[in-house]
Formats: C-alpha cells, sequence, structure tokens
C-alpha cells in the first residue's frame, strides 16, 4: 500500500479508501467486518462513510468494529459526512450551523469516537450561507471534534469560494473533494481539478470503476445478469446502462483498459484504477466492495505501473470534450493536451 497526505493537511493516508455504502445494505454486518479486516490488513488506513449510509448503520458497523479493534483502530483514520436529512423537520438537513451540529455529534456517537478525522460536507446548501457552515466547520476544528473538513460533490466556483472566504476569515481551511471521478466520468477536469490544484486540496474520488462498468463485467449490447447490481435488480439504472452501452466511447476505453490489463496480467479493475491513482490531485481512491474477494482484487492495483504509453492511450480513448466554448478557446484544449500528454 502506497501513503499519501491528506490534501493539504499533515494527516498521512493509504492511496485507497475504504467505502462504507454497502454497509449494512448490500454486505451485512459479518461481512462488513470481514472487509474491514481484510482493508487493515493489507495496510489500508483510510476509511470513508456518511450518516444516510444504509439508514445511519453504516457507522454504527465501523463504530462496533472500532471499539473491537482497538490497536488497528488507532492507525484508521475516520471520514464522514453531514448534510442530508436526519429527520422530517424543516432544520434536519442542509449546512446550517443547527443541523450539522447534531448531525456531527450523532456521527460522533454512533461511530464510538471522540474525533473524526475528516468531516465532509456531503453536497452543497443554496440556503445556508456559506460563512455559516465554514464558521461551524472552524469551530469544530477548534473544539477537537473534528480534525479537518472537506467537502462532496461541489462544483468549482464553489469549492474557490469556500476557500477564500475561509482565507479572509482566518478559518481553517478545506482540505479535499470528494468527486465522481473515473475514466468514463472525467469532465471535472474542466474545472474543479484545476481549482482543487490551484488550492492544494486533494481529490477522493469516488465511484472509480464507473457502477462496475470499468471492471469489465458487462458485454456489448447484452443486458446485465446473474450477479450484478443491475443483473439483481435492472430498476436501478437500466436507463444508464443503455446510454452508455450505445455510446462509442464506452467501448474505446474498455478496449484500452483491456489492453492495458492482458499486458499486465492483471484484472481491468486494476487497470481503471491505477489510471486514477496516478492523476493529478488525487489523493485516494474510494473503493466500494460487497464481498471480501472484489476488494482483495481492487487492492492489487496499487502494484500496477502502467507505462507512459498505456496512461497516453488510455487517456486519449477517454478524453472528455474540450472543443467546444469556453474550453477550447484561445488554444486551451491544445495546451491542456500538451501539459497532460494527452490525458
Amino acid at each position: 500500500m502506497d501513503y499519501r497526505l491528506l490534501g493539504n493537511s499533515g494527516a498521512v493516508v493509504s492511496s485507497l479508501t475504504l467505502g462504507t455504502m454497502t454497509f449494512g445494505s448490500e454486505a451485512d454486518e459479518p461481512t462488513s467486518h470481514q472487509i474491514l479486516d481484510t482493508f487493515v490488513e493489507h495496510g489500508g488506513t483510510f476509511v470513508d462513510t456518511a450518516d444516510v449510509y444504509s439508514g445511519n448503520e453504516s457507522e454504527r458497523i465501523i463504530g462496533r468494529w472500532l471499539s473491537n479493534h482497538p490497536t488497528e483502530a488507532d492507525q484508521v483514520v475516520i471520514a464522514t459526512k453531514g448534510r442530508f436529512p436526519q429527520g422530517d423537520g424543516p432544520n434536519d438537513v442542509g449546512l446550517s450551523r443547527r443541523h450539522l451540529t447534531k448531525a456531527l455529534d450523532a456521527s460522533l456517537d454512533r461511530l464510538g469516537v471522540e474525533y473524526i478525522d475528516l468531516y465532509q460536507m456531503h453536497a452543497w446548501d443554496a440556503l445556508t450561507p456559506i460563512e455559516e457552515t465554514l464558521r461551524f466547520l472552524d469551530d469544530a476544528v477548534s473544539a477537537g471534534k473534528i480534525g479537518a473538513y472537506g467537502f462532496s460533490n461541489y462544483l468549482g466556483y464553489q469549492i474557490t469560494k469556500a476557500v477564500y472566504e475561509a482565507k479572509a476569515h482566518h478559518w481553517a481551511p478545506p482540505v479535499t473533494l470528494q468527486p465522481q471521478y473515473n475514466l468514463l466520468v472525467r469532465d471535472i477536469e474542466h474545472e474543479i481539478v484545476p481549482a482543487c490544484l490551484d488550492a492544494g486540496i486533494g481529490l477522493l474520488p469516488w465511484s472509480p470503476l464507473a457502477g462496475g462498468w470499468l471492471s469489465g463485467k458487462y458485454v456489448k449490447d447484452q443486458a446485465p445478469t446473474g450477479a450484478t447490481r443491475l443483473g439483481e435488480n435492472p430498476t436501478r439504472g437500466m436507463e444508464a446502462w443503455e446510454a452508455r452501452n450505445g455510446d462509442p466511447r464506452t467501448w474505446a476505453v474498455l478496449d484500452a483498459v483491456t489492453a492495458a490489463a492482458d499486458a499486465h496480467g492483471v484484472s481491468a479493475s486494476q487497470v481503471s484504477l491505477a489510471w486514477l491513482l496516478a492523476q493529478p490531485a488525487v489523493t485516494s481512491v474510494i473503493l466500494g466492495a460487497r464481498t471480501v474477494e472484489q476488494l482483495v482484487d481492487n487492492l492489487g492495483s496499487v502494484d500496477v505501473a502502467l507505462t507512459d504509453d498505456e496512461l497516453e492511450e488510455l487517456g486519449t480513448a477517454s478524453a472528455p470534450r474540450i472543443d467546444d466554448y469556453p474550453y477550447g478557446t484561445a488554444g486551451t484544449a491544445q495546451r491542456r493536451r500538451t501539459l497532460t500528454g494527452g490525458r
């Protein structure tokens, strides 16, 4: 396992993060604890959850594991999130001081800890002044309830606004952003990645395998069947599957992934994750797993060293469109291709 600084903070985390959205829903508690055991045995130190995952149950499952593994718990860096509804009242949602105060205390209680290493705002809240949210987070850092804070699913201007509001008021700065990012979803490279690089914010990509597409488990024009999320429950996203299946870019990317996987004798998932680990600003990639076997295969990505030619081929096949206004003006598109070697 490799280790990296957590964004612009001094905390060190594993380059792969255990995402726990499946805990309490797709993975029962014994399986979830086996996944945690396996992750830590392979050198993983960073665990990500959220108060809304499985109706709070993900945090509780992690909390019980932490209490039963005091030695390992001392080395594990815990991240959770707040923002989404935790009740039916009008103040049981959002990024107001009122809601976050209750949400943070509830997460601390469920996790059975006095301190959360990284507290993340799960999405932007257009109703709450950003100053109110940032002041709360700065107070939480000062009170010793959290070590640092970050965002999830924010836009470029929202990140930059938060960074400069914090700087103007001498409040603790954000250290991370958790966005969707993978070989099939690269639009964040237009503005979000540059905003994070400018501020020294580390990326924690979620859905690194694009809902299983980049694992190579789907076949062109064949609807999913069997032990897959869509195979077991087609209503979860068949429309999105059909759109991606009909996009030639999808299959060009998968051809490039398969070629690299064959060359290294590894899985398509490992190649897809290795590409993401090589991207600018990425601190740690979030792995979601329903089984120990899935996790073990994904953990092997840290040992895959893609060549410059392979990175360029993958980057070219998956390149997001940047020729339209305003990204293609004034030579911006060509300059970006030059700087990133086609990625």
